[in-house]
């Protein structure tokens, strides 16, 4: 179904329509919330952006599409929550400098990662306790940096895409992502060398 017929059977209330939307976009839009404002309150923020997507939808201009359109109300809602949570956002948080040669110029590490045999049962658990070690990483990181990280890698957003949910400049949004990339190496190596 293309997005203006979409968009009509959505305004119009059909129910096969907005089921086909939830299916395609709720877990994407639970992802974002996630990522910005914790697990505490993702649930609260995404159906909250539903309800105001739902009301605005007779004005959707189509200038981005509904896919983006319903991730930017997600963002807002969660970024208002966690304003409203009385957090601080600082685009400084979490962050632990990396020397830059171990980085190439588009920001990728180039630097070896130890391999480790996965055959035996202790590798297993080491497997288990690498999983949970970048988990916590993974949760300490800051808000923006945790969404910008959870878009781009995990949901595999373009960056244009997600500079317009988040409503940041691309070049803040390439040092979040590098920021929280950073994070979760450095972290591997502290796990890798102990």
């Amino acid at each position: 179904m293309d997005q203006e017929k979409l968009i009509a059977a959505l305004i119009a209330g059909d129910a096969a329509a907005f089921d086909y939307v939830v299916t395609q976009y709720h877990s994407i839009m639970l992802s974002v919330a996630r990522a910005i404002i914790g697990e505490a309150f993702a649930d609260e923020v995404v159906q909250e952006a539903w309800i105001s997507a739902i009301k605005a939808l007779p004005r959707f201009e189509g200038r981005a599409t509904l896919k983006t359109w319903l991730l930017q109300i997600t963002s807002n809602g969660a970024k208002t929550r966690l304003r409203r949570e009385s957090r601080q956002l600082s685009l400084d948080d979490g962050w632990q400098a990396e020397p830059d040669y171990k980085f190439d110029h588009r920001g990728h590490r180039i630097d070896d990662v130890l391999q480790w045999n996965m055959d035996t049962p202790e590798a297993l658990l080491q497997n288990d306790q690498l999983r949970d070690v970048i988990e916590k990483t993974y949760q300490k990181l800051p808000p923006h940096q945790r969404a910008v990280l959870t878009m781009s890698d995990m949901e595999g957003l373009e960056m244009t895409e997600i500079c317009n949910i988040l409503d940041i400049s691309a070049s803040n949004a390439r040092v979040l992502l590098h920021r929280a990339r950073t994070a979760l190496h450095h972290s591997i190596e502290k796990y890798q060398e102990s």
